[in-house]
């Protein structure tokens, strides 16, 4: 099967489907999730087996299919907290071969105006994931096809995506548990932002931000078609990120079919309130999972993990009652 035959069916069962979500209503009931919250303490080689206990835990079924891994690469600075670790994506790219995935790619966009190669040899991938180049797809570089927005939340009508993700039967976003000083959290659905190309949105992501973050964070979590979310909580970053914060260690890796209850599930281990957060209320409009009693944990509860992040003045108001 090739990309290219994967992803016209996908544009058009995507289109189909949203033409068929236009004419109903939205559900009235959320519908439920399950999200994993499983102990990494460290960057180590305990990590595999962690990694495998989570994809055990969600039952993944990925068996002949093609994968595409999104971690979140962004920029890099020694001893920072910014990216995701290369050892957690060499570990779920491990994971994913292990149950019998076709290919498993890893790709990424970063905003910055840089070369992507370089950036991920700074920040380790190069020497922690085996064969990086081979593997590797700069997304700020790939073909792209126009996918429409039925029903956009942004001003966007349309959005030029990269044919990698698109012909990818899993996208998997492997993301870093941050806050964010333009949107409060940046967790799996913002991550989708590396997705889009630089040479078509700008740089960073400009036309997204002038269609508005939340919204066009809430339009490409509504674009792909099946996606699993991975949060790297060992080390997280709070304060004024997604760049400029400081380290903050959790412990725990946080992961899910549904990237809303994720985002969400990773946000009251924040102490960050994510009825509050414009992008997740937007995506739970469709019947997305948000409200706690809809999520069931597995692995730790949120208590036993919950990390207060600090945050910016701008948005402390997001702050759980109590935290």
């Amino acid at each position: 099967m090739t990309h290219a035959v994967t992803r016209r069916k996908w544009i058009a069962g995507a289109a189909g489907a949203a033409t068929m979500a236009a004419g109903c209503a939205r559900p009235s009931a959320p519908r439920a999730a399950s999200v994993s919250i499983v102990r990494a303490p460290a960057y180590d080689q305990t990590l595999y087996d962690t990694v495998r206990r989570v994809l055990a835990l969600q039952r993944l079924e990925v068996s002949g299919r093609h994968v595409v891994i999104k971690p979140n690469l962004v920029e890099y600075e020694p001893e920072s907290a910014i990216n995701t670790s290369p050892l957690v994506v060499h570990a779920a790219l491990e994971g994913f071969r292990a149950l019998g995935a076709a290919s498993v790619r890893i790709a990424e966009g970063p905003g910055h105006r840089r070369n992507t190669l370089d950036l991920a040899e700074a920040a380790g991938y190069f020497r922690l994931v085996p064969h990086f180049e081979d593997l590797f797809v700069d997304l700020n570089l790939d073909d792209v096809s126009a996918v429409p927005l039925p029903r956009p939340f942004s001003r966007l009508k349309r959005l030029y995506l990269p044919h990698t993700v698109l012909g990818a039967d899993l996208v998997v976003s492997l993301a870093k548990m941050k806050t964010h000083h333009w949107v409060g959290a940046t967790l799996s659905m913002k991550n989708l932002f590396g997705t889009v190309p630089g040479g078509v949105y700008g740089w960073p992501k400009n036309v997204l931000h002038w269609a508005g973050i939340d919204e066009s964070v809430a339009d490409l979590h509504s674009v792909y078609g099946r996606q699993f979310a991975m949060v790297d909580g060992v080390v997280g970053m709070e304060g004024n990120g997604p760049i400029q914060g400081k380290a903050r260690p959790v412990g725990v890796l946080v992961a899910g079919r549904d990237p809303v209850a994720v985002d969400a599930t990773c946000c009251r281990i924040m102490r960050i309130d994510p009825l509050r957060l414009g992008y997740l209320r937007m995506a739970a409009e469709s019947g997305a999972p948000l409200a706690e009693a809809h999520i069931r944990q597995t692995g730790e509860n949120i208590a036993a993990v919950a990390t207060q992040f600090e945050l910016v003045p701008e948005f402390r108001a997001l702050r759980l009652e109590g935290g």
